[in-house]
């Protein structure tokens, strides 16, 4: 009876790790719902703007888990750095909390505040993150890594649950709208110290159940100091160290400076995006490099990098959910669901809910068909998840060309585009997490891990640029009607405005011309979805067709 026990349950430290990470997104989603609509609200910047500070600022937060891997695999170990981590994003989220009572007497100070808090935000991430998922896979004895993507996506689950109630309880406390439909400017504040408080509760619970229940199958605490690791942790022949030459080393430098000249000065990538996608090309470089890899070893990591390449154009798409379909859930979109006007920054809950109902039954498919023998690799489930992006935002782009710039957009399409992007998110995100740790050499893990997730960086950056392209939506047609501006007829460069117009359409926050794009002009709003239609759609179609290579170079890890 012991014996089928073991084979059937999940170690309960799944369940702690599960409880800590669901606290954390609590506070990450919670916030992130609010932060655009902050940023153009209280701290009266374009909408523009803010869709650039959100992408950087998410994707510094999967850059800087790399560091945080470093530090722990070095120094401090996972665990220290969970609870490092867990207390810095309270703080961070404490002085988004400042910045949003202090605005309307300081607005200066309030922004350098708020900057301050998205760096710490960042860092304690950074600290946070890529711990958590290394220590989910050491909980299994090695006989029982299939059930790897099982537990990751019930950790995922976990991820989701946290999300679904930050998204919820953060904007109803946040995201304040008066009967008339006057938005209290005051009431962002809240919606961040509830998440503060959600982070701190995340991290005491970890720090009093970690060393009853985080433990090896043999009983031995997880994720301790790095000095105190034995060769007992390591597969069989596998070096334990990573070791870098001090040539590979410098090389990888050189790399990251000139790769930091190319995106700046060639792409013209603020300094952020800079550092996101030069320091994601650098490492992966520089990991390629060490000279203790095997051949098997290298063709891995090798289709860890294609696969990320990948992803990045699932996340930019997948992204715009914070910014440009945020901006469109507020200022064009019926938000009246069965009779109850939702929040703006609400209707982004569709996506943590889809996750919670669809998990189970995504991995219910996967177990069926492994036990037909019909499962298909990975890349195939990744493409796939490529093509299901591709046609939801096909549907939103077909919906937006029929309402023009007066109609409203039915809250019901946009919850149909989270729930396609749902299903395409999980034949994504948990099975590329699980395939890192799959292909993955040991003494490499968290460094990998570190470059799936800077993949995820650079989707966010390269979703913050293509957000900023958001044309005009109706509410600007309106104001500018109101301000006795024809803006269809400035955009067509119809007729041309004297300086204060122009300053007054910019004291409004409206742009007086159309978004350029990759040298294409983005007219409207079914013009700027096609793009994601387009880039998604020809990533999915160049991912099946390298299929059959990856399946070569993954040597029978499905």
């Amino acid at each position: 009876m012991g014996e089928t026990q073991v084979k059937t349950a999940h170690p309960k430290g799944l369940w702690v790790l599960f409880g800590t990470e669901m606290w954390e997104r609590f506070n990450f989603y919670g916030m992130r719902a609010l932060l655009t609509l902050f940023l153009v609200n209280s701290l009266l910047m374009k909408e523009e703007e803010a869709s650039l500070i959100y992408g950087g600022f998410l994707g510094l937060c999967y850059l800087t888990p790399m560091l945080g891997g470093f530090v722990a695999d070095r120094y401090l170990g996972n665990r220290n750095c969970i609870l490092l981590g867990g207390l810095l994003m309270a703080i961070g989220q404490m002085l988004l909390f400042t910045s949003g009572s202090i605005f309307e007497s300081n607005l200066d100070l309030a922004k350098i505040v708020m900057y301050s808090a998205l760096g710490v935000i960042v860092f304690g991430n950074g600290f946070f993150k890529p711990n958590i998922s290394s220590m989910v896979g050491s909980l299994y004895p090695k006989q029982e890594k299939t059930k790897l993507d099982s537990a990751f996506t019930i950790f995922y689950m976990g991820i989701n649950i946290g999300a679904f109630l930050g998204q919820s309880i953060c904007p109803l406390l946040g995201d304040v709208k008066d009967a008339g439909g006057i938005r209290d400017i005051h009431a962002f504040r809240w919606g961040f110290m509830a998440a503060s408080v959600a982070m701190l509760l995340g991290t005491i619970l970890f720090y009093f159940l970690k060393n009853k229940y985080v433990v090896s199958p043999e009983g031995k605490p997880l994720g301790g100091l790095p000095s105190k690791n034995d060769a007992s942790d390591f597969e069989e022949g596998e070096a334990q160290k990573a070791n870098f030459s001090n040539k590979a080393l410098a090389m990888a430098g050189v790399a990251f400076i000139a790769l930091g000249f190319f995106f700046h000065y060639v792409v013209g990538q603020n300094l952020i995006y800079t550092l996101i996608y030069s320091s994601g090309l650098a490492l992966a470089g520089l990991i390629i490099s060490d000279t203790s890899l095997t051949k098997i070893e290298r063709d891995r990591i090798i289709v860890i990098y294609i696969v990320s390449f990948f992803i990045i154009f699932f996340w930019a798409a997948f992204e715009q959910a914070g910014s440009s379909l945020t901006f469109i859930a507020d200022n064009q979109t019926d938000r009246h669901f069965f009779g109850w006007a939702m929040p703006p920054s609400m209707v982004q809950i569709f996506n943590g809910m889809f996750v919670v109902f669809l998990a189970v039954p995504f991995s219910i498919l996967w177990d069926t068909l492994r036990a037909k023998g019909k499962e298909p690799i990975s890349p195939v489930k990744l493409a796939t998840g490529l093509v299901i992006i591709s046609i939801s935002f096909f549907m939103i782009a077909t919906q937006v060309s029929y309402i023009g710039t007066s109609g409203l957009l039915l809250v019901k399409w946009l919850i149909l585009l989270y729930f396609l992007n749902t299903c395409a998110e999980l034949c994504l995100s948990p099975i590329g997490l699980s395939l890192v740790g799959k292909l993955s050499p040991k003494r490499f893990a968290s460094l990998l891990y570190g470059v799936f997730f800077l993949s995820n960086a650079s989707g966010y950056a390269l979703g913050g640029t293509l957000g900023s392209i958001l044309p005009a939506t109706g509410d600007k047609f309106a104001k500018a009607k109101e301000l006795g501006i024809d803006l269809q007829a400035v955009l067509d460069k119809k007729i041309t405005l004297s300086a204060d117009q122009l300053a007054l359409l910019d004291h409004h926050q409206i742009s007086a011309q159309n978004p350029i794009f990759a040298g294409f002009e983005i007219h409207n709003l079914y013009e700027f979805f096609m793009v994601f239609v387009v880039l998604t759609g020809i990533a999915a179609i160049l991912l099946f067709a390298l299929t059959p290579l990856l399946k070569k170079l993954m040597h029978g890890v499905r």
